[in-house]
C-alpha cells in the first residue's frame, strides 16, 4: 500500500457511470484509482449510478429513490437515479446515458466544492456533467477518455443515424476544447486526439493497470472443475464482457475446427448485450466443446481466471483495435496465464515485449486454432509465457504505478500548481 506523505491534499470529485459493486473494467479502474488516491491523503467523492450492470436491474434498496449517499472503502459515494434496462435498442441506451447525466449533476450539487472534477468516459455525456459542474461548483474540469467515442460506436454499428453521428462528433470536440486536461489510456489515443487538433501538452497517459495483490497466479479449483465437468480438460477461456467488440463468431469457428481434440474445452465466463445471441449461435453450430458460465462477482473472478490453461483476449477487426489495449490483457497476464491475443497494434506490442503469448490476426479462426494447438502440445512454453506475463505487468502496469501517474497529473494542474506531470508515453 502506498504510504501517505506530506504532498498537497486535493479535493477530487469523480463522475463515473460505472462503479463497484458493478463489475467490468470501467468500474474496476475507477474504484481502484479512487481508493489509491484516498490512501494518498486526498478527499475523494464519486458520483455514480444506482448499481444495475450487467442485467439492467436496480437493486431493491435503491428503488423509488433519486439519490443515496454512502461510503465505499472510505470514499464518499453519491449514487443517483438511472433509467436501467438491458439497453438492447439505441433509444434505451440514450435514455440510460442521459438519465445519469442529468441525475449526476443534481447529485453532485449536494456535495462540497472541489479542486478537480474528473469525468470518466464513455459515455460522452458524463463529460457534460463534469463541464457544467466545474462552472456551478468550481474546480478544474478533467476529462478521462477510456474509449474513443463516437468512433467506437460507429465501427460496432451501434450508431448509424447521420445526424446523431454529427451531434456526437460535435459533442466530442466541445468536451476536448472545454477540458483543462485530458487523460487517456493508450498511446494510440494520444495520436488520435492530436490528429483532431488537441494540443499534446493537454493530454496525459494513465494506462489501465491491475491490482497485483488480487490478480495473481492461483491453483485451479478442483471443486469448480468438477462442478463444470472440466476435469482433465485443456481449458481455453474468455472471462469478461460479452459485448459487440469481442468477435465471438471467430472463436466459435475455431472451436468447430478443434472439436476433434476431445481434451480441449472453450469456457466463456461473463455477461453482456451479445450473450444470448452468442449462446444461440454456439447451439446452432452444435459446439459441445463450448461452455458458457454466468458472470461472477469480483470475489470469484480469480477462481474462474485460474481455470484457464490459455486465456483469449479477442477483438473484432476495426481501426480502433490498433489503438486499444483491453484491460483483461493485464489481468490475465497478472494471473500468470499465457495469452492468445487477437488485438493488433499497441496491445500486440505489449504482448510481444513481454513474451507472454501468441498474437493472431483478429477474427482469424485458423490462426487461433493453430496457436491453441501449439500451446496445447508445448507445456514448457505455456509456463514460460505465463511467468513472463506476470513479471512484465508487475514491472510496468501495476495499479499503484498508474495511481502515481494520475496523482502527478492532478497535482500538476490543481489551482496554484505549475509543475509538469510525470509522463512515460514518449508520444
Amino acid at each position: 500500500m502506498k504510504e501517505q506523505t506530506n504532498r498537497r491534499k486535493l479535493r477530487i470529485l469523480v463522475i463515473s457511470q460505472y462503479f463497484p459493486p458493478e463489475i467490468g473494467a470501467a468500474a474496476t479502474r475507477v474504484g481502484e484509482l479512487a481508493e489509491a488516491l484516498r490512501r494518498r491523503g486526498h478527499d475523494m467523492t464519486v458520483v455514480t449510478e444506482f448499481p444495475n450492470y450487467p442485467h439492467g436491474i436496480i437493486a431493491e434498496r435503491y428503488r423509488g429513490r433519486l439519490f443515496r449517499r454512502e461510503s465505499f472503502h472510505g470514499i464518499d459515494v453519491i449514487r443517483s437515479f438511472v433509467y436501467a434496462s438491458e439497453r438492447g435498442t439505441f433509444f434505451q441506451r440514450i435514455l440510460f446515458y442521459l438519465s445519469f447525466m442529468l441525475s449526476s449533476i443534481f447529485g453532485a450539487l449536494r456535495a462540497e466544492r472541489y479542486d478537480i472534477i474528473l469525468a470518466t468516459s464513455p459515455p460522452l455525456f458524463v463529460g457534460i456533467s463534469g463541464y457544467l459542474l466545474s462552472i456551478l461548483k468550481g474546480g478544474i474540469f478533467v476529462f478521462e477518455v477510456r474509449d474513443i467515442w463516437p468512433e467506437s460506436a460507429i465501427m460496432l454499428d451501434q450508431l448509424r443515424n447521420r445526424f446523431s453521428i454529427w451531434m456526437a462528433e460535435k459533442l466530442e470536440m466541445f468536451l476536448y476544447r472545454r477540458a483543462e486536461h485530458i487523460i487517456v489510456v493508450t498511446r494510440g489515443f494520444i495520436r488520435d486526439l492530436m490528429a483532431k487538433g488537441v494540443p499534446r501538452r493537454k493530454i496525459s497517459l494513465v494506462s489501465n493497470g491491475v491490482n497485483m495483490d488480487f490478480f495473481r497466479p492461483e491453483p485451479r479449483s478442483a471443486r469448480v472443475l468438477k462442478a463444470l465437468h472440466l476435469e482433465n480438460k485443456f481449458i481455453v477461456s474468455y472471462v469478461g464482457n460479452l459485448g459487440l467488440a469481442q468477435g465471438f463468431k471467430a472463436i466459435f469457428k475455431c472451436a468447430e475446427m478443434l472439436r476433434g481434440e476431445e481434451r480441449i474445452a472453450f469456457v466463456i465466463v461473463g455477461d453482456g448485450v451479445s450473450k444470448k445471441k452468442n449462446m444461440a449461435l454456439a447451439r446452432r453450430m452444435g459446439l459441445e466443446n463450448v461452455l458458457f458460465v454466468d458472470a461472477q462477482p469480483k470475489s470469484k473472478i480469480l477462481t474462474y481466471l485460474s481455470l484457464a490453461d490459455v486465456s483469449l483476449v479477442p477483438m473484432r477487426k476495426t481501426q480502433l483495435h490498433l489503438i486499444t489495449v483491453p484491460a483483461k490483457l493485464y489481468e490475465n497476464m497478472a494471473c500468470g496465464k499465457p495469452i492468445i491475443l487477437s488485438v493488433d497494434g499497441e496491445a500486440r506490442q505489449i504482448l510481444e515485449q513481454a513474451r507472454a503469448g501468441i498474437f493472431v490476426e483478429p477474427e482469424n479462426s485458423e490462426q487461433m486454432a493453430r496457436a491453441i494447438l501449439k500451446l496445447y502440445r508445448n507445456p514448457a512454453l505455456l509456463s514460460e509465457y505465463g511467468r513472463n506475463g506476470r513479471e512484465y505487468v508487475v514491472e510496468h502496469f501495476s495499479r499503484e504505478q498508474q495511481a502515481d501517474l494520475l496523482e502527478s497529473v492532478l497535482l500538476s494542474i490543481a489551482p496554484g500548481e505549475n509543475h509538469p506531470p510525470k509522463d512515460e508515453t514518449g508520444a
